[in-house]
């Protein structure tokens, strides 16, 4: 959908007295409606062929911003995206009040009146000498890093041709060609009506960059941030602007780079400690209620680690109910009960990432390396058992196809068989995996026929232009037969090829009363490390920090 699609069909409903009918007599006042676009899926009906299909739900926003806590239960509208008509509207929740979102308000200007919650005195980072990075045009240099930054209007953020400089040879290596978010699936729990529908693909149906929202600075980025603006089509060919789209900035937060003190039986004394500095691109959607932090994290030892925040505002579910003590024992709820009236349902996060590695080159192999249990023979070792790296490489997609498994541990490598360290290992670089989730859904569940790229936590494909949406180039009401899996079902050769990574993060989300009326951001995150990338530390000659590097010592000296 363009952002004219979804602005257009928001008039529709209202033009039907059926639809006006049916909020007036829930005490709504027309004039306090706010109503969203919600992408329909797709369940075989034949209401979805040839025609583009939209569903319109409505809140109302008296009294709060916070419309999201006040739906309008059970009234749904069936549009006809392109007709700009209304197919057929259901309303089932006639008995359900609209919450009276009572403190829900979430603006500092509102919160202050009732007495502010100021735990904290100011902090920012000071840069004396200004930041370590530059930029030219869309190329960021930063200490031993140099890539490519865009701006796109379905992935959001786009990394390209990330390359780092070896400190023995000066030379700059390259590490990925192109990364960025490539898909997200956001199926909620509720197979009733009014939901189950509710399945989002957030990149290919609304555009994850086209939900980007300027960036606050001092709050979303720190001061010396860099900001950058978006330039995107709007659906008639005209440019327009999202300004203040991304923003990079250095990021220390005493965290250690490296250190060794030495203990004292050794009468030697040393401590030697570096401090960690980081590089951070960040781009924050606010795909409707939900808002995603999305980071790009470059440290200077070679790692790169993409991670995503959670947070903005549930969405909620009218009920009946103001306690639980009201609620029948065999009365399943979908969710938790948040407040009088209001349902937090159970839902699910999966981000898709795509990894185009280019390993000191473009030909590449993908290695498992299985840890597995090792028992000793009789008589060998005092000890019973130890545990053995074993590495296979994966000859074929099939191969790569991985669910991560707690009590079968793997490390998972990119390599270039024909570049060796000096010792003879081949260079890599291996993906460390964050906390995820995996998708419970039945995989013929039509949701997940289109979001079958969360069957497997990883994925490797050979590189093919065509193929870089994980649910397929086109997803609106899509049927699922262009995804990550029908790919590579294929079965293609992987062995020394230019390969792809494909990485999802997932989050189970069961709501509860801390998440209401707002949520605190919760993250996950996965690493890009090098594995014998280097012939050693690649930062041990980094100098520690000094007192006289630093403008002051008291705080209350800080300008």
């Amino acid at each position: 959908m363009t952002m004219e699609d979804m602005v257009g069909v928001l008039e529709v409903p209202l033009k039907s007295t059926e639809f006006n009918r049916s909020i007036t007599k829930r005490g709504v006042n027309l004039a306090d409606l706010a109503c969203l676009p919600i992408s329909s899926g797709w369940y075989g009906t034949p209401v979805e062929e040839n025609r583009r299909l939209i569903k319109v739900q409505c809140y109302s926003k008296e009294g709060t911003v916070n419309f999201y806590m006040k739906p309008i239960e059970g009234v749904t509208a069936l549009v006809d995206m392109d007709r700009k008509e209304v197919l057929a509207i259901s309303d089932n929740g006639q008995n359900i009040p609209v919450a009276n979102g009572i403190n829900t308000d979430y603006r500092y200007s509102i919160q202050k009146l009732n007495g502010e919650l100021r735990l904290l005195n100011p902090i920012s980072l000071e840069q004396p000498k200004g930041p370590s990075f530059t930029i030219e045009g869309h190329l960021v240099k930063w200490a031993n890093w140099e890539f490519h930054l865009r701006p796109d209007p379905r992935a959001g953020t786009i990394i390209s041709q990330a390359k780092v400089r070896d400190p023995d040879t000066s030379k700059l290596r390259s590490v990925m060609y192109k990364g960025f978010t490539s898909e997200l699936f956001v199926p909620y729990m509720d197979p009733t009506e009014g939901w189950y529908f509710k399945t989002y693909m957030d990149a290919g149906e609304y555009g994850f960059g086209l939900q980007a929202m300027p960036l606050d600075p001092l709050n979303d980025c720190p001061r010396n941030a860099y900001y950058m603006d978006g330039v995107f089509a709007s659906s008639d060919g005209t440019p327009y602007l999202q300004p203040n789209m991304i923003c990079i900035f250095e990021s220390y937060a005493g965290d250690i780079a490296w250190r060794h003190a030495e203990c004292p039986i050794t009468d030697l004394k040393v401590t030697e400690v570096r401090p960690k500095v980081t590089l951070v691109v960040r781009m924050a959607a606010a795909v409707a209620n939900y808002d995603y932090i999305v980071d790009w994290e470059f440290q200077t030892d070679g790692l790169i680690r993409a991670k995503v925040g959670l947070s903005g505002i549930l969405m909620v579910k009218g009920t009946t109910n103001e306690n639980m003590d009201q609620v029948p024992n065999q009365e399943y709820l979908y969710g938790t009960l948040l407040s009088e009236n209001i349902i937090g349902v159970i839902h699910d996060h999966f981000i898709t990432y795509y990894l185009d590695m280019d390993v000191d080159g473009s030909d590449n192999s993908f290695v498992k390396v299985n840890i597995k249990k090792q028992e000793t023979s009789r008589g060998e070792s005092p000890r019973k058992s130890y545990l053995k790296a074993v590495k296979k490489v994966a000859k074929t997609e099939k191969d790569a196809q991985i669910r991560l498994q707690l009590y079968e541990p793997s490390e998972f490598h990119v390599v270039n068989p024909l570049k060796k360290t000096r010792v003879g290992n081949p260079v890599g670089y291996k993906l460390v995996p964050g906390a995820t989730a995996a998708s419970l859904l039945d995989p013929e569940d039509p949701p997940q026929k289109r979001a079958a790229f969360t069957n497997n936590q990883l994925w490797v494909t050979p590189y093919n232009k065509s193929e870089q949406w994980a649910g397929g180039l086109f997803v609106y009401q899509s049927k699922g037969d262009d995804t990550l899996q029908v790919w590579s079902n294929r079965d293609r050769p992987i062995e020394n090829k230019d390969i792809v990574l494909w990485y999802t993060i997932g989050f189970h989300h069961i709501p509860c009363q801390e998440d209401y009326p707002i949520m605190p951001t919760v993250s996950s995150s996965f690493d890009l490390k090098p594995a014998n990338f280097f012939e050693r530390n690649p930062i041990l000659g980094v100098p520690p920090n000094f007192e006289d590097d630093l403008p002051v010592c008291k705080a209350r000296d800080s300008a």
